[in-house]
């Protein structure tokens, strides 16, 4: 079984490590000095204060890795349709793709019973190119939970988290989903096989959707938001809001709006990953986390009022910083 990661940062890497590790065809792509770093030393995982070495392939150009069987998607939102062209290089006609990007993911309606089946989502699919040069037909969702950082080119440290939770859009148990969940199992992550996919999808965006953008234009970490009587009734009005659209769209959410803050709380003094992008200068995933929930809720008839004025102001931010 041949795997690639197509993203190998953080998250990327951390997942590469690990199947690599036990014994995985794993191949990278990456690109820089982390790339370059990864072909010289081979991939560093620093996990419970050890350090372990992954030899793996690496890669800028996806035509040198060749056809693969499972591609692993760990790049973020915005990064995607400029490469999409490019995917066509790893696939041969069973290749599976799994979408481990945070938010909304553009192939949402695919596979969705109901009136929205097959509708798209124009703000995280420009022009359909990813629809056309991905196929909404390989994809396979993944809600991803552990937390990882490039502490230096090369070098990946785990610093929570293990499982990378899997759904097909039909919901169905295919042969293609079995064997990644085994083959993750076995390498030491989590990875159960859920039957509605999007209802996790919705629960990690939950708090994405509206402690991101709050973070991005406040400077505080999540624990200040959630803790400040202002800010957590924002979060939890824009929360509110996505929870009317997941369920206009046959969502259950398996708990409430303040267990889901409380749970943010609990992080402590933890940036999001907007604020940092925003601290260094870097794209925000605006639309993944925001933008697509809004125009999702166009769709479904449901207001978003609360939504629109931080979508507004985070906006406005980004293009002020040249982050947007």
């Amino acid at each position: 079984m041949k795997i690639c990661i197509y993203g190998a940062g953080a998250i990327g890497g951390y997942l590469g490590a690990g199947l690599a590790l036990k014994g995985a065809d794993v191949t990278l792509i990456a690109r820089g000095s982390h790339l370059e770093a990864i072909q010289q030393n081979g991939l560093t995982l620093i996990k419970d204060d050890e350090r372990y070495v992954a030899n793996v392939r690496a890669f800028e150009n996806p035509a040198d890795a060749g056809p693969q069987d499972y591609v692993f998607v760990t790049l973020k939102a915005h990064s995607v349709p400029p490469v999409a062209a490019n995917f066509a290089q790893l696939f041969h006609e069973s290749t599976a793709v799994v979408w481990g990007v945070n938010g909304i993911p553009w192939w949402y309606f695919y596979g969705l019973e109901g009136e929205y089946t097959g509708r798209r989502i124009g703000c995280l699919d420009p022009g359909n190119v990813l629809w056309d040069n991905l196929g909404p037909d390989r994809m396979i969702g993944c809600a991803v939970y552990p937390a990882a950082e490039v502490s230096e080119p090369g070098i990946i440290r785990h610093v929570e988290g293990d499982r990378f939770s899997l759904g097909e859009p039909s919901g169905e148990k295919t042969d293609r989903i079995v064997a990644l969940s085994e083959i993750l199992i076995s390498s030491g992550f989590k990875a159960p096989v859920r039957p509605n996919i999007r209802n996790e999808l919705w629960v990690k965006l939950w708090g994405n959707l509206s402690f991101n953008p709050i973070s991005a234009l406040t400077h505080s970490t999540l624990e200040t938001i959630g803790t400040d009587s202002g800010t957590r009734e924002i979060a939890r009005k824009m929360m509110l809001e996505g929870q009317a659209i997941g369920e206009a769209l046959g969502v259950r959410f398996s708990i409430d709006v303040e267990k889901r803050i409380n749970g943010a709380v609990q992080v402590g003094a933890h940036k999001t990953s907007m604020l940092q992008d925003l601290e260094r200068g870097r794209p925000m995933e605006i639309d993944a986390l925001i933008t697509a929930v809004q125009e999702m809720g166009r769709m479904v008839g449901v207001e978003t009022p609360y939504i629109d004025a931080v979508l507004a102001l985070v906006r406005q931010r980004a293009r002020e910083a040249g982050c947007y």
